[in-house]
């Protein structure tokens, strides 16, 4: 789900600053999701050029996509925290994963036309901004992967989640060094 980030009517030039004010307003978005996470769109959907805020919590299943009808590329900067991006083969093997950090050494990443990949968040009240273009169209706009759990089942969901984690691991040792700081302070698990 999206909200319209909402205009200076009396002036619907000015700039938009991207502060603490608003990315705390889209996290709140996020929390108070039952997909944990949370869209503000700077955009309106017919635009050809989508621009956005995207708050997800780590308990958010993004499920594997790609972008077809019409092919579209897409990118993310992280502006607070992490998150783990994965692109896949067709058959639904995991061929890499980047880790996207607010404070590096990767911030952002582009996702090429028609490449299958997800989303995972790895620190609480991640807030990403996101580009791709457009327009959004809501049957067309996502290719869901098949071999990939529905996000209306949350148990496979969870379990999908925490496998992509594992393999990525051994590949990301700050991905585990965080898994740990985590799972020692209650943060996952229960929700």
């Amino acid at each position: 789900m999206s909200t319209p980030f909402s205009r200076n009517q009396d002036d619907p030039r000015a700039l938009i600053p991207f502060d603490d004010a608003l990315l705390d307003a889209t996290v709140s978005g996020a929390l108070n999701s039952p997909r944990h996470r949370h869209i503000t769109r700077f955009h309106e959907l017919p635009e050809p050029f989508q621009r956005m805020l995207n708050a997800i919590q780590p308990e958010s299943y993004i499920r594997p996509h790609r972008h077809l009808d019409p092919d579209k590329a897409e990118m993310f900067i992280a502006l607070r925290g992490s998150v783990l991006v994965v692109r896949y083969s067709d058959n639904g093997a995991p061929l890499e994963g980047i880790l996207l950090d607010a404070d590096g050494p990767v911030r952002g990443v582009e996702i090429p036309i028609g490449a299958w990949h997800s989303l995972l968040s790895i620190e609480r009240d991640t807030v990403l901004f996101e580009a791709k273009e457009g327009p959004y169209v809501e049957a067309t706009d996502k290719d869901f992967a098949a071999w990939a759990p529905p996000e209306s089942d949350r148990e496979a969901a969870l379990a999908y989640i925490a496998n992509l984690r594992s393999h990525f691991e051994s590949l990301l040792p700050e991905l585990a060094a965080r898994d740990e700081v985590e799972a020692r302070m209650g943060m996952l698990g229960d929700e």
